[in-house]
């Protein structure tokens, strides 16, 4: 029976480099449907260049969260690395300004909906339509969100594979219809159309197209061992998206040339619906004017404009949970004010947070119906962030101890002793001038998007200072977000997992405690490295019977009818990585084994010198199990 549930499974485990990147693509894949529009309002001819320039910086940025993730695999993206590389003050401006980024992200998606829905009613891709479908999306989907319905990961995982294959099958019908390298050629006006203000402006705008690079970093939590899997996730991600705006503006551009239309040079896909133009819907567009007719045309515009849909509602939803979850981060994290993650007391979901940053929020920022007002705002937010991020693995770099590093993104430039992160360093220039642009040249954005962060400092400063009576700078948790009346009732374990009667006896146990509330169960695995190793030393074999124990944990939590996430972790020693582990996931129990037996002299007595030592340093209570089994053998 375990050998069965085992192979199921692995064959059911969603979480390795090939999930992991479908599920960032499927958020970061569905900017396409917006972000070629709002570019080519600035770019107009020189749109390609400017997402080829886009996509190095997203590279860029890909492996500066590769590694911040790797060394620090727990959920926050930039806020995380921030707290670890300066204080939390940094941490706060970063979380802030990811807080803009999800609320935007959830406008944006939600207000390209009717867009692409206007195949069946064509008012819907213009004012006032779009606005009033658009809240009505935010709606329902809060809706949903507080009463606690779960998104399916696997028709998310599903429609990102379709999503990725479609866009390929526009780029190959483009290429074979209508690509023309002359008309790309006499679509460049350089200083005239664009102007050089516009084309500075264009570069952070088509950093739309990083919409939902934290997903991967914020999942790093849910993946087994999060050293292997998110760096190449991330590298995936960053290889798909690059080669799909490389190759989807140049055939756009080719099929709606730079033209003079109403006496000024610009393009169809940057004009708005009322003037004839597609930048509300610039897939559609792309569609129409591909070369197909009749039949096969409509039927692809159907198709697209229902996908779209379908993603850009997916993507609505990524956003809602995106802010739900950085919220009640914060409010742990002494960020923000307890009640914001508080929970429903019948659906157990952060109503509040979900109304306030996911409701309430979005809709007023797409009520002026201002497409390109909410790109740029987009931009902002996320530039701020990333050059955060940047400005973090530089700092941990600096500060030492690479030598335990289990994954170093590159290239990097060896100088005065330390491994300079020039990724970091070129993307960080390149984020943060692409800031100070949309602060300079868009007034709106710019009062908007600094008031959004002066709020949020006053705040934080007077929640801090006057109410907490905590430095600004000082990382603070808040204690669990329930009652003493609860506090036996469990809902974060954590278990230690080796092979052997004594582990299982402890998984039954938590499986158990857990059951009664439907909490979920941490199954952790701790890979010993010897000093003398590397921490990343080859131990194929021994991860091999790792994942074995790791997927037999699985199995027994789902006969249990409980949630068991694995993790695999490498340290140098068991006892400080569970405790750490504990911590980082406020973890209100350890549930361990321990043997009532006597190991021979080539044996690890793992679970002695471990029990004693999480005992001592754990930051919350332990639960020791003894097995019987093992008990009696001695």
């Amino acid at each position: 029976m375990p050998s069965r549930r085992r192979r199921q499974v692995e064959l059911e485990r969603v979480l390795g480099t090939p999930a992991l990147f479908a599920t960032a693509y499927g958020n970061v894949g569905s900017s396409i449907y917006y972000a070629l529009g709002l570019t080519a309002v600035y770019a107009l001819g020189l749109t390609p260049l400017v997402f080829v320039v886009a996509g190095i910086v997203f590279a860029a940025t890909a492996a500066t969260y590769a590694e911040g993730t790797a060394r620090f695999p727990e959920a926050g993206g930039s806020a995380s690395f921030a707290r670890h590389a300066f204080d939390e003050l940094v941490s706060f401006v970063a979380a802030w300004a990811q807080m803009l980024v999800y609320v935007v992200t959830v406008a944006v998606s939600a207000f390209f909906v009717p867009h692409y829905l206007s195949i069946f009613w064509e008012p819907l891709k213009t004012n006032p339509w779009d606005v009033v479908v658009g809240a009505l999306v935010i709606a329902a989907l809060v809706g949903l969100n507080v009463v606690g319905v779960q998104e399916a990961a696997r028709l998310s995982v599903t429609l990102a594979v379709v999503d990725f294959a479609t866009q390929v099958l526009l780029v190959v019908l483009g290429f074979a219809l209508v690509f023309s390298p002359e008309i790309l050629t006499a679509n460049v006006h350089w200083g005239t159309a664009p102007t050089w203000s516009s084309l500075a402006v264009s570069i952070p705008v088509a950093m739309l197209a990083y919409t939902g690079v934290e997903t991967v970093s914020n999942l790093a939590e849910e993946a087994r061992d999060p050293v292997r899997t998110v760096p190449n996730a991330y590298k995936l991600v960053a290889g798909a998206v690059f080669a799909i705006y490389f190759t989807l503006p140049l055939v756009a551009l080719s099929a709606m040339p730079v033209e003079r239309i109403q006496g000024e040079l610009t393009t169809r896909l940057a004009l708005p619906p009322e003037d004839g133009g597609y930048a509300n819907d610039p897939i559609l567009g792309l569609v129409e004017n591909i070369g197909l007719e009749g039949t096969a045309l409509h039927a692809l515009e159907v198709y697209v404009g229902v996908l779209a849909a379908t993603i850009l509602l997916i993507a609505t939803n990524a956003g809602v949970i995106g802010a739900s979850r950085i919220t009640y981060s914060m409010a742990t994290y002494r960020q923000l004010p307890e009640l914001f993650r508080r929970l429903h007391p019948r659906f157990k979901t952060p109503w509040l947070s979900l109304v306030l940053f996911a409701g309430v929020g979005p809709v007023l920022v797409i009520l002026p119906g201002d497409v390109n007002f909410v790109g740029t705002l987009y931009s902002l937010g996320a530039t701020l962030s990333f050059t955060v991020a940047h400005a973090s693995v530089v700092r941990l770099r600096l500060g030492g101890g690479e030598e335990e590093l289990l994954f170093r993104a590159r290239p990097n430039l060896r100088l005065g002793g330390v491994e300079w992160p020039l990724f970091a360093i070129v993307g960080g220039a390149a984020t943060g001038i692409s800031f100070l642009v949309l602060v300079v040249q868009n007034p709106a954005t710019r009062w908007v998007g600094l008031g959004w962060l002066a709020l949020g400092l006053g705040g934080y400063a007077v929640y801090r200072r006057r109410v907490l009576g905590v430095p600004l700078r000082e990382t603070a948790k808040a204690p669990p977000a329930f009652g003493a009346a609860l506090a036996l009732e469990y809902r974060r374990l954590l278990v230690p997992v080796i092979a052997g009667q004594p582990s299982d006896d402890a998984l039954d146990v938590a499986c158990t405690l857990a059951a009664e509330r439907g909490a979920r169960i941490v199954a952790l695995s701790v890979l010993e490295v010897p000093l003398d190793q590397p921490l990343g030393a080859d131990l194929a074999e021994r991860e091999q019977q790792a994942d074995r124990e790791l997927d037999e944990a699985v199995a027994i939590g789902e006969s249990y009818g409980v949630s068991v996430l694995d993790r695999l972790v490498r340290a140098r020693d068991a006892g400080s990585a569970i405790v750490d582990e504990a911590r980082a996931r406020s973890s209100e129990i350890i549930v361990i084994g321990a043997p009532r037996r006597r190991l021979g002299r080539r044996e690890r007595a793992v679970f002695g010198r471990t029990v004693d030592y999480v005992l001592r340093h754990a930051p919350c209570r332990v639960l020791v199990t003894s097995s019987a089994a093992a008990e009696a053998a001695s």
